[in-house]
């Protein structure tokens, strides 16, 4: 049978064509996840006797007569907009069916990138800050999740299921962040997750950005922060401990009722045996701010 007579059966039947359950074709699989340049194959059935059966596709189109099974292959798929539709002409009524093929041809992202929105270097404990998550190349973006991790805990994710394209598109999101000191040294990251159902690769495909590593400001805080009174032994080692934690690392300095001994001006803990009874003040700073606290040496009262 020409293909002219083959096109005028089909135009002739197209009044009464039919699919979905009233259509006398399985496709099987029915429902197919391949990879940009990947082999396909899916074999088309009929549940009975069929004068023409075949295929539809702009890249490989094929029809057997008579035979009640017919094959659509490809051996790299690299069509985005790949529709292959299978059709029947019967014998009987309904004397033509058409079966389209759920067909999703997917590729991973050539990349994956995270970075600071209009700002660089260290952030601050406190402030807002916004980061960038960037996928270059992805499809179909509506199976994709965007994922982010800090360490090893998931803070948030940005499904694009309200999108649609069948070919390879670019995609961000933004992470808003409020740092705290203890996330200073976290590491950031987004990971592209395409959900492809259970036909697909199990695991999904996933792409991971490089690291963000985060750096956080924070002011001083003393380990100790009251103020203490230490008592004086005349002779003994009184020890003053000062230490903050803080980024950028603290520096300190001292004042006293006394003149302030050069050894002790920059020391964070200060041990000695020459100091005498008065009030002794030590301040940790930063760039970000100045914290004092309070050191009193008192003499013993008699009989004490």
């Amino acid at each position: 049978m020409g293909d002219n007579l083959l096109r005028w059966i089909r135009m002739f039947c197209m009044f009464c064509a039919v699919s979905g359950e009233g259509c006398s074709l399985i496709l099987k699989p029915s429902r197919v996840v391949v990879g940009f340049g990947e082999p396909v194959s899916v074999s088309c059935e009929a549940a009975r006797p069929v004068r023409v059966l075949g295929w539809e596709s702009a890249i490989s189109a094929t029809h057997t007569q008579e035979d009640r099974s017919v094959q659509w292959k490809v051996d790299s798929l690299i069509d985005w907009i790949e529709e292959p539709i299978c059709y029947g002409v019967f014998f009987t009524a309904p004397r033509q069916c058409e079966e389209k093929l759920n067909l999703v041809l997917y590729k991973s992202p050539d990349s994956v990138s995270i970075r600071q929105v209009n700002h660089t270097g260290p952030m601050v404990e406190g402030k807002e800050y916004q980061l960038l998550c960037e996928v270059q190349n992805i499809a179909p973006v509506q199976y994709l999740t965007l994922r982010w991790y800090r360490g090893q805990a998931e803070v948030y994710n940005h499904s694009f299921s309200d999108l649609t394209s069948s070919s390879p598109v670019q995609v961000s999101s933004i992470l808003v962040v409020t740092p705290t000191k203890a996330e200073n040294g976290a590491q950031y990251r987004c990971v592209a997750e395409l959900e492809l159902g259970p036909e697909g690769p199990q695991p999904p495909p996933t792409v991971a950005s490089e690291p963000l590593n985060a750096s956080v400001y924070f002011p001083p805080t003393f380990l100790s922060p009251e103020p203490e009174v230490l008592d004086y032994v005349e002779g003994a080692e009184i020890t003053l401990n000062c230490t903050a934690t803080g980024n950028p690392t603290p520096v300190y300095s001292w004042q006293s009722s006394h003149p302030v001994q050069e050894w002790m001006e920059d020391d964070a803990i200060v041990t000695s045996s020459s100091l005498l009874p008065g009030t002794y003040t030590c301040t940790a700073s930063n760039k970000l701010e100045k914290k004092s606290k309070q050191f009193t040496v008192q003499a013993k009262t008699k009989g004490v």
